[in-house]
């Protein structure tokens, strides 16, 4: 078990798929990292230019990972239709050769924040817990069940509404922002319940039991740990001011 291996509850058994999905958007409530402080911060226009950059730059590496976890959850399925559906996501991060994907909109914001594109894609200023905690994910897709690395994306049920309250806030609240780089957060708004609709139906077709029911549900909040905790390091190096050695500094801090 991993440091972001969640601990198994005592909450009832799962006896059937309904009570499954009320299970999973109830771990979303209380543990997406909407809730975070630094989210409501970020949202409510409580942050400086670099703090903005900060975030920007270590959700950068999360981005740029997500195409090599897919890649690595459709590696796991002997069944090609499940790979057929799955695939079309490392598209939409990657783009193809006629057009671009989540990763260059993502880039798109970061260059927009006034940070150089090759320092970027380095990933040489991230935090170390960022570092860690997606590389952790993309570990957990490989090394688990191929119904918990579904499992895990399933915070995409939640991603909606974050897109919406960054959208707005963001433009409302940042003379530095402009819609032309929001377009990452716009696109994903048609994307994720699409991704997430397919995830959950697959859990709810393919975990029979109450042990796979709450398997999914410890792989549900694994991922939402994943993102908190690279919200915590965030806090910890730009609001209360201890970045580490090595991490990308900010003129403002």
């Amino acid at each position: 078990m991993s440091a972001f291996d969640a601990i198994p509850t005592q909450d009832p058994p799962l006896l059937d798929a309904d009570a499954l999905e009320q299970r999973l958007r109830d771990i979303g409530a209380k543990r997406y990292h909407n809730l975070h402080p630094f989210h409501e911060m970020l949202h409510n226009g409580q942050m400086n230019k670099g703090q903005v950059q900060a975030w920007a730059l270590n959700r950068y590496y999360y981005q740029s990972s997500i195409p090599i976890k897919d890649a690595v959850v459709l590696s796991r399925f002997r069944d090609r239709q499940t790979r057929i559906a799955w695939r079309h996501r490392i598209e939409d991060h990657d783009g193809n050769t006629d057009s671009e994907g989540g990763i260059e909109r993502w880039l798109q914001l970061t260059t927009g924040l006034g940070l150089d594109p090759a320092y970027v894609e380095s990933t040489q200023g991230i935090l170390p817990a960022t570092r860690f905690a997606v590389d952790a994910y993309v570990d957990f897709v490989g090394r688990r069940s191929p119904l918990e690395a579904i499992a895990s994306s399933l915070t995409e049920l939640f991603a909606p509404s974050i897109h919406e309250q960054r959208i707005a806030g963001m433009l409302e609240h940042y003379d530095f922002i402009n819609p032309g780089v929001m377009t990452y957060f716009q696109r994903r708004l048609e994307q994720a319940p699409r991704d997430a609709n397919f995830a959950l139906d697959y859990v709810r077709t393919h975990a029979t039991t109450p042990a796979a029911r709450e398997a999914v549900c410890q792989a549900l909040i694994f991922k939402t740990n994943v993102l908190w905790v690279q919200l915590d390091a965030l806090y910890h190096a730009y609001v209360s001011g201890f970045p580490p050695p090595g991490a990308f500094r900010p003129e403002r801090l």
